[in-house]
């Protein structure tokens, strides 16, 4: 029995395991399991590899993406560039570390741009933004870091008024705010300067429509939540594994 899983901390609302046991069951592939792997601590990551003689590859998710690349054996492109790491492919003994966020994000956002999302507003700063930051470049799109305090990278949340809102008109939520069961939370942007022509994109799929996307919405924006996401970075990793 193959053996593929996830780790990070806590697990306890993996999209992961779901999806991929129905996958296993729809495509009748009867030699596989997936399993969630909470470690507590990324130090304990190596034991994994003994305790799971038949591992063939893993997801990463928060807090892990960053921290566990110093435990891996070499980086694909991507991976190196935007400094996390979503899937790890064993090749030999080998532990290869890939970025399968930026493959979901892009080519679920890619759909729904129009000529005037010209500049977007990236908020957050983790290991997903990372891979969304990575997107945006690739597809040459502008865009500003916003984070609770401002930096040489990144503008406050509080320095957002009428004019940047306007001027951005993609918001990218790359944070955990709004995710159940916190699910009253939302980015602290100035909502009411949203309108028609804005995209908001929340990297979060539980609940379906977060605080923020709601919010977007009845100020006429245009809303997508991160389960699109999810699956296309589920099926490059099954690729990534397989290939």
């Amino acid at each position: 029995m193959k053996t593929y899983g996830l780790i990070g901390y806590p697990l306890s609302h993996s999209f992961s395991k779901g999806y991929f046991a129905e996958k296993f069951k729809k495509e009748a592939i009867a030699d596989c399991e997936y399993e969630n792997f909470p470690i507590a601590d990324i130090a304990t990551f190596p034991t994994l590899f003994h305790q799971q003689a038949n591992l063939q590859g893993l997801n990463v998710t928060i807090p892990y993406k960053e921290v566990v690349i110093p435990f891996l054996d070499d980086l694909s492109d991507a991976a190196r560039a935007i400094g996390a790491v979503n899937c790890i492919r064993l090749e030999e003994g080998r532990k290869i570390g890939y970025n399968t966020d930026v493959i979901g994000f892009t080519n679920s956002l890619k759909p729904l741009l129009k000529p005037h999302h010209t500049r977007a507003l990236v908020l957050g700063t983790g290991g997903a933004a990372k891979a969304v930051m990575y997107a945006l470049q690739q597809l040459q799109l502008p865009y500003t870091v916003v984070s609770r305090t401002a930096s040489a990278a990144a503008v406050a949340y509080t320095s957002l008024d009428k004019k940047i809102i306007e001027q951005n008109t993609l918001i990218i939520n790359t944070t955990p705010l709004g995710m159940y069961p916190n699910v009253d939370a939302q980015p602290p942007i100035p909502y009411e300067f949203i309108g028609p022509q804005h995209l908001l994109y929340d990297l979060v799929y539980n609940p379906p429509v977060t605080r923020f996307l709601q919010l977007g919405e009845e100020k006429g924006a245009a809303i997508k939540n991160g389960h699109e996401m999810l699956i296309l970075q589920a099926e490059a990793a099954w690729e990534i594994w397989n290939k």
